[in-house]
């Protein structure tokens, strides 16, 4: 058993014994705490229970207790500059990557179809260049998502915000969606950080308890909320529980309706350490 694994189990041990369950259930079937009353991981919620947790030494699920994250003096460097419309024109990404360049944004987020033009355009700058796989439904095959990965890799990018498969997921089928994941981290290798989009709107809380889960043992680099085509996006709730469950470590990205600085500093607090928007530029001026 790996590291992680025996953290996973310790943690999910710690949370049965504390929420009165069998062992090993860790409160991610739907049962209700036995302190506080609420479905789920009640550690998000529950303040009582985050202070047992801490007191057995899972510092993994209780990270965020006793203080939120501080709001880093450079903003920009947190944010995902992103145009993801599938009508964008070569004369919108290049105003993109102007801004980019202006604002020294942490990446610029586009389709694949502009990776290479990023790539040279943003070349011998701090600014990345980050494309999506599986977007935004995340029901292609494994095979295509790989496939997509190593082209974009080739193309130019280093970073790639996947879509689980969520229809795999809602049936149960949690091995699947990690070993999904574990394939596009392996098809990237070196090359570029993976960052797995939930799209936490169609979730359940047990759902995407287990989908950070397995995005930790496949070993991406985030998780994220969501893709800015479903229903919702980003909330504080979603990302504080992303957050306990994934731990310190790994990233955090919160994505989708996030217009303003007070936005962006809401999900920072909650334990975002990166922001995916459009309106990136309103966001670092405060506008």
């Amino acid at each position: 058993m790996n590291q992680d694994a025996a953290i996973d189990k310790i943690v999910e041990e710690v949370l049965a014994r504390l929420c009165g369950q069998p062992e090993g259930k860790a409160n991610l079937d739907g049962r209700t705490c036995a302190i506080c009353a609420t479905p789920g991981l009640c550690a998000s919620l529950c303040p009582e229970t985050t202070g047992s947790i801490l007191s057995e030494g899972a510092a993994r699920v209780s990270n965020l207790q006793g203080g939120a994250a501080s709001i880093p003096a450079d903003i920009a460097r947190t944010i995902d500059h992103t145009l993801l419309k599938p009508d964008a024109t070569k004369e919108q990404i290049e105003k993109l990557l102007e801004d980019a360049k202006s604002y020294g944004f942490a990446s610029v987020c586009v389709n694949p179809f502009w990776v290479r033009m990023c790539r040279d355009a943003l070349y011998g700058t701090r600014t990345l260049v980050c494309t999506v796989i599986g977007f935004p439904l995340g029901a292609n095959s494994t095979e295509t998502k790989a496939f997509e990965a190593r082209r974009a890799c080739y193309d130019g990018a280093t970073e790639l915000d996947m879509v689980i498969n969520v229809g795999a997921l809602k049936s149960g089928d949690v091995d699947f969606v990690e070993r999904d994941i574990r394939t596009v981290v392996e098809s990237a290798g070196a090359s570029a950080k993976v960052k797995v989009i939930l799209e936490n709107t169609y979730l359940t809380h047990e759902e995407k308890v287990a989908a950070c889960l397995a995005a930790r043992r496949a070993q991406a680099d985030y998780v994220k909320t969501s893709t800015g085509f479903g229903p919702s996006g980003a909330t504080v709730e979603d990302v504080r529980l992303m957050r306990e469950v994934v731990g310190p470590k790994m990233g955090v990205k919160a994505a989708g309706g996030i217009r303003t600085r007070g936005d962006a500093e809401e999900m920072i607090r909650a334990g975002a350490s990166r922001i995916g928007a459009s309106a990136s530029v309103a966001i670092v001026k405060g506008e």
